[in-house]
């Protein structure tokens, strides 16, 4: 499976990098792709040794203007001209996706997908991998737009939350019926 992970580049403590860091291992062990936004720091940097490191593959979708902070050593790399073509295409290598811990863009990108997801665009599955309680917070928003009929679909249809690597990737393999 590809599975694409947005994520933050910011170089974070431990409470952050040993989930991610796993999550990679386990994708790898797994045998599948990882699909991200091909930087060689901070998360983005973790999870991709993860993955290399126990014998997956490594998908990157880099952007002009951060192609200088691209991994070596990837399986392969696309270059973006901006970041509305990266986005778009790691949603197209992706059979699923997964949001980890990150800020603005790792937002942008999670709600992106989440539209889509409401109005029929993709039903590709879409964990969210709630780190040390970082996404409390987003759940909490998530449910109140349920709640008061913002949303056109359950909550349910659109987002799982996890709360460790091992339960995003449980879930995503059980919904393309990966034993």
């Amino acid at each position: 499976m590809n599975i694409c992970v947005f994520l933050s580049a910011a170089d974070l403590d431990e409470r952050y990098t040993r989930p991610a860091k796993e999550f990679g291992g386990l994708l790898g062990k797994g045998g599948h792709t990882l699909v991200w936004g091909g930087s060689d720091t901070g998360l983005m940097k973790v999870v991709a040794d993860g993955v290399q490191e126990s014998g997956g593959r490594l998908l990157g979708v880099s952007v002009d203007f951060l192609a200088g902070k691209a991994r070596e050593g990837a399986d392969e790399m696309v270059i973006a001209k901006d970041l509305a073509e990266r986005k778009r295409l790691l949603l197209e290598k992706a059979d699923a996706v997964v949001i980890m811990v990150g800020g603005t863009g790792t937002l942008d990108e999670a709600t992106e997908i989440l539209e889509l997801k409401k109005h029929g665009h993709t039903d590709k599955p879409v964990v969210l991998l709630n780190t040390a309680g970082f996404y409390d917070g987003l759940r909490e928003q998530f449910r109140r737009m349920e709640d008061e009929g913002f949303l056109p679909r359950p909550l349910t249809e659109l987002v799982f939350f996890a709360e460790e690597p091992v339960g995003a990737l449980a879930y995503l393999e059980e919904s393309q019926g990966i034993e």
